[in-house]
């Protein structure tokens, strides 16, 4: 089709501060610097930024995970939620294709875009009043979970749920889920969300909650940023404890430490509940951790080591135990992350494995995965095994396997980023273990480096995939957003 006059007039501009003026062509969908001396008409005032330094789009073309790089021709520092619809909107109409971007704690390129827009939520990082009454608070997407946690123990009160890693944008957990040690009482994230405002992908700014554009807002959470953009979220909250007891009882035995985490969820004895495998000392992953949490005053009772350790068949001579204030436990990773960042660790590769196992072939299935797994092919990284209940998880899109008491499984693997050869070989080895659990029912938890084709997402989502499907046309008709994810 020859170029009209028309559409070399809608050449549209935008600049940087101390940058180029860049002009965006809708005819080519392409965007190029211009030697105009003045921005060129069309891209909506703005109350922020665009950057297209090099610096700007590096950064969003890396995330947390170093493996997929993938470079913007733009990135968006807003002002307000409405530079985001203004953006938004423009980008529609262009079909330029957006991807908004947290704390960039990815691990496969879910929030990067080849030659479109990221959105940097962090800049949206409101937290709203928090009285001694309320049950809720407002937050902005980019707010990081230590924010919000900080902010409502304050007025003696807490989120009720939490990742074991603070750092992390509301925004971006409410997108896939955000499980933690809690999750067995209080639901995942993603349950705890009374109300979302988001910006869809034709550029409306919407309020949606489960009694206002349910749709949108079953399609937001654990939506993976396919029909919008969360801008805000309102978050339940419950009293806060003042100190918690922690506690870390070692196990020998696969089928006793994952049958001792089934009956303390179960029983509800424990407010927080995780594990972790260790290797013994000719490196298989043989040992086990289970870490327990109970809440003191005045959520409950001061904690007593007999009544809550009852009935376990850990070693008791390897018990530790430690009593903690609140956010100190919550807080409890950041020497940790310190430290590796300290030794250039952080900076390293992350293909992590997150699964979600059944729980009535947990032990099968987690024994198969952990025989398979090499000291030297975790690195300084992790292995958490716990587990959820399956009546508390109420989020359609978080998809659980068909039994009660799921497990979760993370290798969070950490391997040098120029050595892709080993890169490669872990992608394909995370590949053959989901392909086991999958086969057992079990499914894939999207915070990690899992090869997917459009097919596997269709399978992942199953019967909830029309709900996702039809959110998508309905609210993102021209498919702008999140591409990353690779799900359409």
């Amino acid at each position: 089709m020859p170029r009209t006059p028309s559409r070399r007039t809608a050449l549209h501009g935008l600049a940087a501060a101390g940058a180029a003026v860049i002009g965006f062509d809708p005819f080519t969908r392409s965007w190029a610097t211009t030697t105009s001396a003045r921005p060129l008409t069309g891209l909506p005032s703005l109350d922020g930024s665009i950057h297209t330094d090099d610096a700007s789009l590096g950064a969003a073309a890396d995330d947390f995970g170093h493996i997929v790089h993938r470079r913007p021709v733009a990135v968006l520092r807003p002002g307000s939620v409405q530079d985001v619809v203004a953006m938004i909107r423009f980008c529609n109409t262009h079909r330029v294709e957006v991807a908004p971007r947290g704390q960039g704690h990815a691990t496969q390129g879910q929030a990067q875009v080849d030659g479109g827009l990221v959105i940097e939520t962090t800049p949206l990082a409101d937290i709203g009043p928090v009285g001694p009454g309320s049950r809720t608070v407002t937050v902005g997407a980019g707010a990081k979970w230590s924010d919000v946690a900080k902010a409502t123990i304050a007025h003696g009160l807490t989120p009720p749920t939490f990742t074991d890693y603070l750092e992390l944008s509301v925004g971006g957990t409410v997108s896939v889920g955000g499980l933690g040690g809690q999750t067995h009482q209080q639901g995942a994230q993603v349950d705890n969300v009374t109300e979302l405002q988001v910006v869809t992908g034709a550029g409306e700014l919407v309020r949606c909650s489960p009694t206002r554009h349910r749709d949108l807002f079953l399609a937001v959470l654990a939506g993976l940023g396919q029909c919008a953009v969360v801008v805000g979220a309102t978050l339940r909250l419950v009293r806060a404890p003042e100190t918690v007891r922690h506690y870390l009882l070692p196990y020998d035995d696969l089928r006793v430490f994952l049958d001792d985490q089934r009956r303390l969820v179960e029983e509800g004895r424990f407010a927080y509940v995780e594990g972790q495998v260790v290797p013994d000392a000719g490196g298989a992953f043989r040992g086990y951790l289970l870490e327990a949490v109970a809440y003191g005053p005045p959520v409950g009772p001061a904690p007593d080591d007999a009544r809550l350790l009852r009935g376990l068949r850990h070693d008791p001579s390897g018990v530790q135990k430690s009593d903690l204030a609140y956010y100190d436990f919550l807080d409890r990773l950041a020497p940790s992350v310190a430290a590796l960042k300290e030794a250039g660790l952080w900076a390293y590769a992350h293909p992590w494995l997150n699964l979600l196992l059944p729980g009535r072939t947990a032990a099968a299935v987690a024994g198969a995965v952990l025989d398979d797994l090499t000291p030297e092919d975790l690195g300084p990284g992790v292995v958490l095994l716990y587990p959820l209940l399956r009546d508390r998880l109420g989020t359609p899109l978080l998809r659980m396997p068909d039994d009660p008491v799921p497990y979760l499984l993370a290798v969070l693997r950490t391997t040098p980023p120029d050595d892709t050869a080993t890169v490669d070989r872990l992608l394909a080895a995370n590949r053959a273990a989901y392909d086991t659990v999958h086969a057992a029912g079990g499914t894939h938890y999207p915070v990690g480096s899992v090869p997917f084709a459009p097919a596997d997402w269709r399978e992942h989502f199953g019967p909830a995939w029309r709900r996702l499907a039809t959110a998508r046309h309905t609210y993102d008709p021209r498919g702008i957003l999140v591409p990353g994810q690779g799900i359409f």
